[in-house]
């Protein structure tokens, strides 16, 4: 082996040295890759609870909508039965009978037992 093998050699290897280091930094880092990752995990979240929040406020304004249905809805039934009833004490102030009531579901009556309470 002469001198010039040796020196092609020492000249490969600080090539391959020098290839190595290049590859290495030009490779990101695992701290990089880590903060890219939360970041984009906090990204995520960030929009989830974002319409998250948006979901919340519109079920929250449907429930009040539904509350104040049902308020008039109960008012109403209230004012119904007021009147049935003033209609048959008048039918029986006047001799009358009123006709025999069709058969109520139990929901209902439990409804309404709950409105006269």
């Amino acid at each position: 082996m002469g001198v010039d093998t040796w020196i092609q050699a020492g000249l490969a290897l600080i090539g391959t040295g020098g290839g190595v280091v290049a590859a290495r930094s030009a490779r990101r880092t695992k701290r990089q890759e880590t903060r890219d990752d939360f970041l984009a995990v906090t990204t995520q979240q960030g929009k989830a609870i974002e319409r998250l929040e948006k979901r919340v406020e519109r079920q929250e304004s449907e429930a009040e909508k539904q509350r104040e249905r049902i308020g008039e809805q109960d008012e109403a039934i209230g004012w119904l039965l007021h009147r049935v009833r003033s209609l048959v004490s008048h039918m029986k102030k006047g001799g009358m009978e009123p006709p025999p009531a069709e058969p109520m579901s139990e929901p209902a009556a439990r409804y309404l037992r709950n409105v006269d309470a």
